[in-house]
């Protein structure tokens, strides 16, 4: 077969290579990485052709499989996406020499272009072939996404303006992506952060007032990592559970028992409140504690800080929810944590659902886009933000037109953190490969509603 080699510091001048010696037709066999150079293997189309065996006349032979992808002839690079070609199982023909041809290799319908003598592929080689085809793919894909947003730059500048302004509030590149993607058209700026800021408030639930927590009453258990403030969180509803209906109305239950001091923390508050802290250990415990506190009006759990990593969190979840009273979670987001930390953290408390979510730490995060990112991508509703240690002073009903509004104010404070005009580029081609890749994260768009 007439392989041709092509070798370069780079992807694009490999295929610059390819295409000036094969023609906008070649076929790509494989490209890798050897001794930080590109190199990519590759045949021309017509010899592709000529090695195709021949059909007979009264055996159907299929053509030869092409693993590789075509350029077109256009002068921009097409994203590569692999031919594959299902094969009816031909039966065996005898060769000039009379052997016949491997039945287990021709049922599995993989063949190499070889000529008469052509001989099966290994599948383990062609899962290999295909795998560099994929990998050169994204690597394509991922500089066609650069290239695309360095000339979109150029070309409406204000919506580099926005997309700065989006990541300097500490939202994800996935989402801050799509979203100027979908920018209307503007000459400045400030119109198109007014569009966008509309979009976020839209898109970001909170309760309307304390009814839901202080007038319905029910369950609620404080959940998420360790740190995140919720002893101090719980402490600071009960206080407003207390001014609204009185001490009796109110029971306090804790499952920290690991904590040095974990139970002590709430028993103090307790007592300044008037109201018994019970402490539980298991589900049994549980189900006891809340059939004996079913006459209260609310009901607080303070659960144990779990990592989110660890598998306590399954037990502690299948806990909560397998009791005879429902438990409505609100999961403690930490303003300061990064946007991947707390996907996980609401990926691992997820479970069968939570009520909502309280935003802590308000007052300690330097921005809170993420957290603010978080909540609108999983669409959780959020009850309450806490800035401060004061209770119950420091809790305050979530407020959306605040929040968004405060999350491009704080951004001020991170110049030094902000991305320059040469970087964006780079940024967006990888949040497009996270979108292409169908990560979750990547598909930060799908979860926001512009109308």
């Amino acid at each position: 077969m007439n392989v041709r080699k092509f070798t370069a510091n780079t992807s694009r001048e490999a295929l610059r290579m390819l295409r000036d010696a094969l023609g906008a037709d070649a076929v790509i066999l494989s490209n890798r990485n050897v001794g930080g150079k590109v190199e990519i293997l590759a045949m021309a189309d017509e010899t592709i052709n000529a090695i195709a065996p021949a059909p007979e006349d009264d055996v159907p032979v299929p053509d030869a499989p092409r693993f590789a992808p075509r350029f077109r002839s256009d002068e921009s690079i097409p994203a590569l996406k692999p031919v594959e070609r299902s094969f009816d199982t031909p039966p065996a023909r005898a060769s000039s020499a009379g052997t016949g041809r491997p039945q287990n290799n021709l049922q599995k319908g993989i063949f190499s272009p070889g000529g008469e003598n052509d001989m099966p592929v290994n599948a383990s080689e062609l899962n290999n072939v295909m795998s560099e085809i994929r990998s050169m793919r994204n690597m394509l894909e991922s500089q066609l996404a650069e290239i695309s947003w360095a000339q979109t730059q150029q070309r409406q500048p204000q919506k580099a303006e926005v997309l700065r302004e989006l990541l300097a509030a500490g939202f994800s590149a996935s989402l801050s992506r799509y979203l100027v993607e979908k920018l209307p058209e503007t000459d400045k700026a400030e119109n198109g952060l007014d569009w966008i800021r509309n979009v976020l408030t839209r898109n970001l639930s909170t309760i309307n007032n304390e009814n839901e927590i202080l007038e319905k009453g029910g369950v609620y258990a404080l959940v998420g990592p360790t740190g995140v403030g919720k002893t101090t969180t719980t402490a600071k509803l009960a206080a407003r559970c207390v001014m609204r209906h009185g001490p009796s109305k109110l029971a306090l239950i804790t499952t920290d028992g690991y904590r040095i001091g974990g139970f002590e923390q709430l028993r103090i508050y307790g007592k300044i409140l008037g109201v018994m802290v019970h402490a539980v250990k298991d589900e049994a415990d549980l189900r006891i504690a809340l059939s004996e506190l079913r006459s209260k009006h609310t009901v607080l759990i303070d659960t144990v800080g779990v990592s989110q990593r660890d598998k306590m969190v399954t037990e502690q979840v299948a806990m909560l929810s397998g009791t005879d009273t429902p438990v409505k979670r609100l999961l403690c987001l930490n303003a300061t944590s990064t946007g991947e930390t707390l996907s996980e953290v609401v990926r691992a408390y997820q479970g069968n659902g939570l009520a909502g979510c309280i935003l802590t730490k308000l007052d300690e995060a330097a921005t809170i886009g993420g957290v603010l990112d978080i909540a609108i991508r999983q669409k959780l509703m959020v009850y309450y933000v806490a800035s401060g240690q004061r209770v119950p002073e420091d809790l305050h009903i979530a407020n959306k037109l605040y929040l968004i509004d405060r999350a491009f104010k704080l951004k001020r404070e991170t110049a030094a953190f902000r991305y320059l005009d040469e970087e964006l580029p780079l940024l967006m081609a990888g949040a497009a490969s996270a979108a292409l890749a169908g990560g979750r994260a990547g598909r930060a768009g799908e979860e926001v509603s512009l109308g």
